[in-house]
């Protein structure tokens, strides 16, 4: 048994400690009319054998890309993790940690995130990053606040193209803040257009690639955002894709954050997922979260060291960059193992996998007489129209075993019917092929 009740005996004594002659007296500061008087309509107590079947009858209604072919992706990826990532993140000394709040004692938690941002680092091309955020959506939030403090302007120009439960998160967080929020909107193309920055604006966020799928010229707004004294902040929802395209860094880019989920961190029904922020090192003292950093103790011996935290608990509260509390030290765990397992090489290999598969895909697409929505290069997503309302298409397509994407009607009406598809290695010829049958009327 892993929780024993306690004994009337222990009751007895819990009560008599306190002084309390009945466990109903505890509940006597609550009145009458609010109290539930009758017994809970519950079904009686089942074996082990049965409540396990139950469970597994309930999970199986369930779809996953175990279950079906899949292609939804629009923030969260379905990519294989190699077994010996969750061989190595379940060992004891790694599930029963958690936050380094006494952060020396833990020197294998820190030389894990220690590799975690050295390897951001150099798939982001900027010279530092932190130890992770709760997930996208919150680095997103946290980057414009950065932007705010470093440029002490009040506007945060945002793409029209960035993942909306991600500018969701952003206008929660800037909601109760002296700051503007406004949109940069789409091209023809797909892509973020050129302007909206002025003497007020803070930064310019864009995500790499789009919520869409289309490949962002992160040069060209990181130019139109200088041009006015504002940041660029890059962000990625699929992290595979910073293997493939050109570094944020590179591309100018003064802050890269994003989602980092597609680095061994399985679905989990939307989580739990891992952000990330990277920066250049001159914005270094307004970065969020904790950045670990490697030393030598007295006698020469390699040591790793909280080498800057700005949480509100461990700096004057008004002083404080970031609320952010966690490492989300499993996760940043999978990922780091996960990115030592396939290395440079292999990530990069994996990315080209991605983008060959969904150039397959558009193709055979455009073969079925099923035209594509936007003309920017992509990576592994794409949007392509229905035949119809894009819900009839999903509707169809689980009678035929696959999960056909994300119905854009609630995101983005002006497209008219159409599905945000993903390709990712999972996604074998066959099931492709399916897809396009399902997409194009028939049945498969």
């Amino acid at each position: 048994m892993h929780y024993i009740p306690h004994t009337d005996d222990d009751v007895r004594g819990m009560l008599d400690a306190i002084g309390a002659p009945t466990v109903a007296t505890l509940f006597d500061c609550i009145p009458e009319k609010l109290r539930f008087s009758r017994p809970l309509a519950l079904p009686a107590a089942g074996s082990e054998q049965e409540v396990l079947a139950e469970l597994e009858e309930l999970a199986g209604r369930n779809a996953h890309p175990g279950s079906h072919a899949w292609f939804l992706g629009a923030g969260s990826y379905a990519h294989f993790v190699p077994s010996a990532v969750d061989a190595l993140v379940s060992r004891g000394e790694f599930y029963t940690a958690y936050t380094p709040y006494q952060a020396e004692i833990s020197q294998g938690t820190l030389q894990t995130i220690f590799e975690w941002q050295t390897m951001m680092a150099g798939l982001t091309g900027l010279e530092v990053s932190n130890a992770s955020m709760y997930d996208g959506a919150s680095a997103t939030a946290e980057a414009a606040l950065m932007a705010l403090r470093l440029t002490r302007r009040r506007k945060v120009a945002v793409s029209a193209a960035l993942h909306p439960h991600y500018r969701a998160v952003l206008e929660t967080y800037l909601g109760g803040l002296d700051a503007e929020l406004v949109e940069i909107p789409r091209s023809a193309a797909g892509t973020t257009a050129a302007g909206a920055v002025d003497a007020e604006t803070a930064c310019v966020v864009v995500q790499q690639p789009n919520f869409f799928g289309a490949v962002e010229d992160l040069a060209a707004c990181a130019a139109a955002a200088h041009a006015g004294g504002a940041l660029l902040v890059s962000v990625t929802a699929e992290a595979l894709s910073l293997a493939l395209l050109r570094a944020p860094g590179a591309c100018g880019a003064d802050i890269a954050c994003g989602e980092a989920q597609s680095f061994g961190v399985p679905l989990g029904f939307g989580g739990p997922h891992l952000g990330f922020l990277c920066t250049r090192m001159a914005n270094v003292r307004q970065l969020p979260g904790r950045l670990v950093g490697a030393t030598e103790d007295s006698q020469g011996r390699r040591g790793f060291v909280l080498t800057l935290s700005t949480r509100e608990q461990h700096i004057r509260r008004e002083r404080a960059t970031s609320n952010i509390c966690t490492n989300q030290g499993l996760c940043l765990l999978m990922a780091t193992i996960y990115l030592a397992l396939l290395g440079r090489r292999g990530l990069r290999a994996l990315a080209e996998t991605n983008l060959a598969k969904a150039e397959y895909a558009k193709a055979r697409l455009a073969e079925a007489g099923l035209r594509r929505i936007g003309s920017a290069p992509t990576f592994n997503e794409f949007v392509v129209a229905t035949r119809g309302p894009a819900a009839d298409s999903l509707a169809r397509a689980r009678d035929a075993g696959v999960v056909a994407g994300l119905d854009l009607s609630p995101f983005a009406p002006e497209l008219g019917p159409a599905l945000l598809l993903c390709t990712t290695e999972l996604a074998t010829r066959a099931q492709i092929d399916r897809l396009v049958d399902v997409l194009a009327g028939g049945r498969s």
